[in-house]
C-alpha cells in the first residue's frame, strides 16, 4: 500500500494547489490513499463541509484535524454526514463530537486504519495520547494503522513514535507547519516524521499573512488571522508499506513548490 499524507491544508491557496496538481500527483506516485490534515482549511481555522467537499473532489480519502476542529459550527453536520472519512482527536474527552476513526479499503491495497492523537505540551487539555492509542490499539484490525500526532513539542512527538514503534504502521507528526527533515523507518518497522509540514502558502509566517502576523511580535494589540497570499507548496509524505500489512518499508519526504510541479517531474523509486 502507498500511502500519501499531506501536511497541514491552510485555507484557499492550500486547497488550490491541491485542486490543480493532486490528481496527477497520485497517478504520477502511484499513490494507493491520500489523507489530509484539514483543521486550517477554512481560512485558516478550522474545516467546513463545503471545504471537506473540495478537498475530496480534489483526490483526498481521508482527513485529520486537531486543535481547531471545533473552530466551525459546521464541522457537527460534517461530522454526521462523512463520519467514515473525517475524524477528531483520539484523546479528547469522552463525550466529544466527532468520530475517532477513519478507514479506507481497497481490494488490491488492503485496508488503512487513521487515527488523530493530540499532544499535551503546549497545547489545549486533552486526555494522555499514550493511554488512548493503547486502549484503541486493544481492539484495532490487523491492518495498516496511520496515527496523526498533532502536537507542538518535537520531543513529544517523538515519544510517541518510539512508544508505537511496530505497533502501528506509520506515525505523522502535524500542527508546527514546519516541515521536519527526520523521516524514517523505527527499528521495529515504523515510519515516522517529526512534522510533515504545510501545504499552503509559504511567503507568510506558518501560513498567516506576513505584516499581521508581525504585529503580534512587536505590539501587544491583539490580530487576527489572515491567510497569506504569498506562492503555495505541497508539503507531504509518502508511505509504502510490507504488502498490505502492519509494517512500513519507505518513507519519502515532499517539498513542492509550483515550479516544481510538472508532470514526468517528481522523482519516484
Amino acid at each position: 500500500m502507498r500511502i500519501f499524507f499531506i501536511g497541514d491544508v491552510f485555507g484557499k491557496p492550500g486547497r488550490r494547489i491541491l485542486k490543480h496538481h493532486l490528481e496527477w500527483l497520485r497517478e504520477e506516485l502511484r499513490v494507493d490513499v491520500c489523507v489530509a490534515n484539514g483543521e486550517n482549511a477554512a481560512s485558516g481555522k478550522g474545516i467546513t463541509p463545503g471545504v471537506a467537499e473540495e478537498l475530496f473532489a480534489s483526490g483526498v480519502d481521508l482527513i485529520t484535524t486537531g486543535n481547531h476542529c471545533y473552530d466551525n459550527k459546521e464541522v457537527f453536520t460534517l461530522f454526521e454526514k462523512d463520519e467514515e472519512r473525517i475524524i477528531r482527536p483520539l484523546n479528547y474527552p469522552q463525550g466529544s463530537p466527532g468520530p475517532v476513526c477513519a478507514r479506507w479499503s481497497s481490494p488490491s491495497a488492503g485496508t488503512l486504519t487513521v487515527v488523530q492523537l493530540m499532544g499535551r505540551v503546549y497545547m489545549p487539555p486533552c486526555d494522555s495520547p499514550f493511554t488512548a492509542i493503547d486502549a484503541f490499539l486493544e481492539t484495532a484490525p490487523s491492518s495498516a494503522i496511520l496515527v496523526d500526532v498533532h502536537a507542538e513539542a518535537t520531543s513529544e512527538k517523538q515519544a510517541l513514535a518510539w512508544y508505537l514503534d511496530g505497533r502501528v504502521t506509520a506515525v505523522i507528526g502535524t500542527h508546527t507547519h514546519v516541515q521536519t527533515a527526520d523521516e524514517r523507518i523505527l527499528p521495529h518497522g515504523t515510519a515516522a516524521i517529526t512534522d510533515a509540514g504545510m501545504t499552503g502558502p509559504h511567503d507568510g509566517i506558518i501560513g498567516g499573512e506576513l505584516k499581521q502576523m508581525m504585529r503580534r511580535f512587536l505590539t501587544v494589540l491583539p490580530t487576527g488571522l489572515e491567510v497569506a497570499k504569498g506562492k503555495p507548496m505541497i508539503h507531504a509524505v509518502l508511505i509504502e508499506t510490507e504488502n498490505s500489512g502492519l509494517n512500513a518499508r519507505k518513507i519519502e519526504r515532499f517539498s513542492l513548490g509550483e515550479n516544481q510541479l510538472n508532470r514526468g517531474s517528481i522523482g519516484v523509486s
